[in-house]
C-alpha cells in the first residue's frame, strides 16, 4: 500500500469513527445516565438521514442552516418522545425496556414507509463542498468528507466541554451518580432527563444528516449502526463520553483497515476488538470517567 492510499484509508477511518461517536455519545448518555436500554436509538440516525433528504429541497445550498433545522426538529421530537413514552420506562426492568423500545423501531420503520416510501434516495452534497483535494498522483479525497470529519470533531469538543465544564454538565454527572441526591437538592430530574434524551436524539440525527450524502438514504439503515454503537458504548465504558470517542475511533480504524487487509474476516474484527478489551478491562476503557 502506497502512502496516498494509506492516507485515504486513515481519513476514511477517522470520518467513520467520528460519525459513530455522534450516535454512540447519545446512546451512552441515555444508557449511562437514564438507565434505559434504547434499541430505537439507531432509528434516530435513520430519521436524521431522511430529514436531510426531506429538507434538502427547502434549503438548497444552505447546508449549515439545513443541519441546524434538522437538529432543532430532532431535539424537539426527542423531548416530546421522552415525555410521552420513555419517562414511563425508568422503573421498568431491562427486558421490558428492550421489548418496548424494539416496538418503536417497528413504528418508526412503518411510519417511514408510509410517509416517504421504501426507495433508496441520494442526498447531494452542497456545491461549495463538492470536488476533492489531491493527495498525490491520481488520488483525491472528497472535500465533503473532510467537512463531515471536521463537523463531527467540533461537536465532540463542544459535547466534552458541556459535560465537563458547565453547570448543566455537572447536573448530568450528578444525576448519573445519584439521582435521589440530585432530586433532594431541588433539581428537576425529569427536566434534566428530558434534556439529555433530546440531546441524544439530536446527536444521532445530526450523524444521519451528515452521513446522508456519503452513504445514501435507505430503509433499515439504523439497524447496523445501532449494533456497532452498542459495541462502541461497551468498549468505551457505559456513560463515558471520552471513552465513546476513543472506542469509536478504534472501531473506525479496525473496521476500515480490516476491510483492506482481511476482507473475508472484516466482519468479525470489531467484535474481536471488543472481546479483547473486555478481557483486559471488563468495565470498558473509561467507565463513567466522562
Amino acid at each position: 500500500m502506497d502512502f496516498p492510499t494509506f492516507l485515504v484509508q486513515c481519513l476514511n477511518a477517522i470520518q467513520y469513527g467520528l460519525l459513530l461517536f455522534l450516535v454512540a455519545s447519545g446512546l451512552t448518555l441515555i444508557f449511562g445516565i437514564m438507565g434505559v436500554i434504547n434499541l430505537a436509538h439507531g432509528s434516530f440516525y435513520m430519521i436524521g438521514a431522511y430529514l436531510a433528504f426531506s429538507l434538502a429541497p427547502l434549503f438548497g445550498d444552505q447546508f449549515i442552516l439545513q443541519l441546524l433545522a434538522g437538529v432543532a426538529l430532532a431535539a424537539i421530537f426527542g423531548y416530546l418522545l421522552e415525555w410521552v413514552f420513555f419517562s414511563y420506562l425508568y422503573q421498568r426492568d431491562h427486558l421490558q425496556q428492550v421489548l418496548m423500545t424494539y416496538s418503536l423501531i417497528l413504528v418508526f420503520e412503518e411510519g417511514r414507509s408510509i410517509l416517504i416510501g421504501n426507495e433508496v434516495h441520494g442526498v447531494k452534497a452542497p456545491d461549495w463542498l463538492s470536488g476533492g483535494i489531491s493527495l498525490g498522483g491520481v488520488m483525491t479525497y472528497p472535500i465533503y468528507n473532510l467537512f463531515a470529519s471536521a463537523a463531527c470533531l467540533v461537536v465532540a469538543i463542544g459535547l466534552y466541554y458541556v459535560v465537563n465544564r458547565t453547570k448543566l454538565g455537572m447536573m448530568i454527572r450528578a444525576g448519573a451518580s445519584n439521582r435521589d441526591m440530585v432530586r433532594g437538592l431541588g433539581i428537576n430530574i425529569r427536566l434534566l432527563y428530558r434534556t439529555v434524551f433530546a440531546a441524544g436524539v439530536a446527536l444521532a440525527a445530526l450523524a444521519g444528516m451528515i452521513a446522508a450524502p456519503v452513504t445514501s438514504v435507505y430503509p433499515g439503515m439504523g439497524g447496523h449502526i445501532l449494533i456497532i454503537c452498542f459495541v462502541v458504548v461497551v468498549i468505551g465504558g457505559i456513560g463515558s463520553i471520552t471513552g465513546a470517542l476513543i472506542a469509536a475511533l478504534l472501531v473506525g480504524f479496525v473496521d476500515t483497515f480490516g476491510k483492506v487487509f482481511f476482507a473475508q474476516l472484516s466482519g468479525i474484527g470489531v467484535y474481536l476488538l471488543m472481546a479483547a478489551i473486555l478481557i483486559w478491562r471488563p468495565e470498558g476503557l473509561k467507565s463513567k470517567g466522562y
